[in-house]
């Protein structure tokens, strides 16, 4: 595996590139379907018949992991980054879901009863109440899952799902064991830079966020 094969740098980082979009683009359609499903599993504001039944779906979707979803997808639309996008999305969907109800349930029940006491409808209890009393949470768990997805992006090659993990099942059949040192290396420097700039993130913009001191 030593030295690195400099020449498969250009394929590591389209390769790499791939990995990142995927892994973006379904954090962002995950994220944006769990916002509604969460806010339906909230006790405080919803009937029973409705979070159980809520909860119950959302933990189906979580208990699969994503390598099988990413299998199932490669089976339903095919080889490439799609099936590695979808299942990235199917699976964050049901994380965050999971994450996003249970930081909401916790927002304090005063700010939701002086909202309810004015008669508002419950979607604008979620918006207002709800939502904006866990923006920080949201921004905070958005970010972690964008990391994970990073990585487990990474692997969904192995089942033909596009990304890096497809370069690197590659490498490794032809026993180009130099250029896949090539490729876990850019790997990993990925993984660090996202982890650096998520951690930039949070110091930046989230309120009440304070590193410790030296």
């Amino acid at each position: 595996m030593f030295p690195p094969d400099l020449s498969a740098f250009g394929d590591a980082l389209t390769a790499l590139a791939e990995t990142v979009q995927i892994a973006f683009v379904g954090t962002v359609i995950g994220f944006v379907f769990s916002l509604p499903v969460s806010a339906l599993a909230l006790r405080n504001i919803f009937p029973p018949w409705v979070t159980s039944t809520v909860r119950w779906l959302l933990g189906i979707v979580r208990t699969v992991p994503v390598l099988f979803w990413a299998v199932v997808f490669v089976i339903a639309v095919g080889l490439g980054p799609l099936a590695g996008t979808l299942a990235v999305a199917v699976y964050s969907f049901g994380y965050l879901s999971k994450l996003f109800y249970e930081a909401f349930e916790a927002v304090d029940a005063e700010v939701i009863d002086a909202l309810k006491v004015t008669g508002v409808s419950r979607l604008v209890l979620v918006r207002h109440a709800v939502f904006s009393e866990s923006m920080n949470t949201i921004v905070s768990q958005l970010l972690f899952m964008f990391e994970y997805n990073i990585r487990s992006s990474a692997v969904l090659g192995f089942v033909g799902a596009g990304g890096v993990g497809f370069l690197m099942v590659s490498y490794i059949e032809s026993l180009s064991y130099s250029s896949l040192t090539t490729v876990l290396v850019f790997t990993l420097a990925t993984v660090l830079a996202i982890d650096f700039l998520s951690g930039y993130v949070r110091r930046r913009f989230l309120p009440g966020f304070r590193p410790a001191s030296a």
